[in-house]
């Protein structure tokens, strides 16, 4: 999955970055970083890889997508959604640090700000003003918090499913596991405290409901998956490149505090964006994500009422069209 990188490889792609731009047959010129395939760039002293593909015009911003997980790569997404973007947008699939084929940073550092900064280091090697953010789950944390870092480097966002504040989640979540574990969830609303008079937390509660270990497995994919074919389909796809996600970024995410994770800064997103919920997502249920609706001034909220988390391979096409629309001018221009 990762491999390390040499000091001659790391200083020939940090100077790559400077190489002038090659024209393409339009008469327009692509930058280095922009060209079609695949790409490594040194972010914060760590090897990342991303790739890109598709036919949008050269002055129009690129689009990043953010893969979930945390850890998860960018893969699946762009095997199974991609061709369906491809021919209207120039879309960047970028696997985070520790994930896919981007290497682990050697000090073991994971944070959000950090890996919102190898955002912006990325984008500063494109050599782009602007960039269109597609963020899925913990992606769409990383893409709410990116943009109000960098508000002006943003032109529009898609919010999927996403990780927004965890404990309103959490606490929507328990409604999932009365509704797939009646008995547990029972039982864990009797019995909310600790020893030491202290309140369990309603992520923890859950976890305790569902069973802990291979059975908070089961139910947690039963939460995201209500069509379970769908989770083969993405299983499929990563074991057959001999991609997993290791844990070690939500390993390290957790630790560091992802379950009292709040999106504060609502007010900053200048840019439109677009929020997409599935309305048979246990994890990310529709009714937190049309909060998060209500605090930005320039969003649209969408609800697929037959998928779950990963809605994009549940609907491909309404996903892709509704995407599509949304990030093109002629898109939008239709939607009028």
């Amino acid at each position: 999955m990762t491999r390390g990188v040499s000091w001659a490889v790391a200083v020939g792609m940090i100077l790559s970055g400077c190489a002038p731009s090659h024209p393409i047959g339009s008469g327009i010129a692509i930058r280095p970083g922009l060209q079609t395939g695949p790409h490594d760039v040194v972010l914060n002293g760590v090897r990342h890889w991303y790739r890109v593909a598709g036919a949008a015009p050269a002055d129009a911003p690129p689009v990043l997508f953010l893969h979930g997980g945390p850890g998860q790569g960018s893969l699946h997404f762009a095997e199974l959604l991609g061709p369906k973007l491809e021919p209207s947008l120039r879309m960047i699939y970028f696997d985070q640090r520790g994930a896919g084929r981007s290497d682990r940073p050697a000090d073991g550092e994971y944070s959000i700000p950090l890996m919102v900064e190898d955002i912006e280091q990325l984008r500063q090697s494109l050599r782009v003003p602007q960039i269109a953010l597609i963020g899925q789950s913990f992606g769409g944390t990383l893409a709410l918090e990116y943009a109000a870092r960098y508000p002006e480097h943003v032109s529009r966002l898609v919010f999927v499913a996403g990780l927004w504040d965890t404990p309103l989640q959490c606490r929507l979540r328990l409604k999932t596991l009365a509704e797939r574990r009646p008995d547990g969830y029972r039982r864990v609303r009797a019995d909310t405290l600790r020893p030491d008079g202290t309140r369990i937390s309603d992520c923890e509660l859950e976890m305790r409901g569902a069973g802990g270990g291979l059975a908070w497995d089961e139910y947690s994919n039963e939460a995201m998956y209500p069509v379970s074919s769908v989770r083969t389909r993405i299983e499929t796809v990563e074991a057959a490149h001999g991609y997993r996600n290791t844990g070690e970024v939500g390993g390290a995410l957790f630790r560091s505090g992802l379950l009292d994770y709040r999106f504060t800064n609502p007010e900053r997103l200048t840019m439109p964006v677009l929020i997409i919920a599935g309305g048979r997502d246990g994890a990310a249920r529709p009714e937190g994500l049309r909060e998060l609706a209500d605090r930005l001034s320039h969003a649209t909220f969408l609800e697929y009422e037959r998928s779950g988390h990963f809605l994009y391979v549940d609907d491909p096409d309404r996903f892709a069209a509704d995407v599509i629309d949304f990030l093109t001018p002629a898109g939008r221009h239709r939607r009028r």
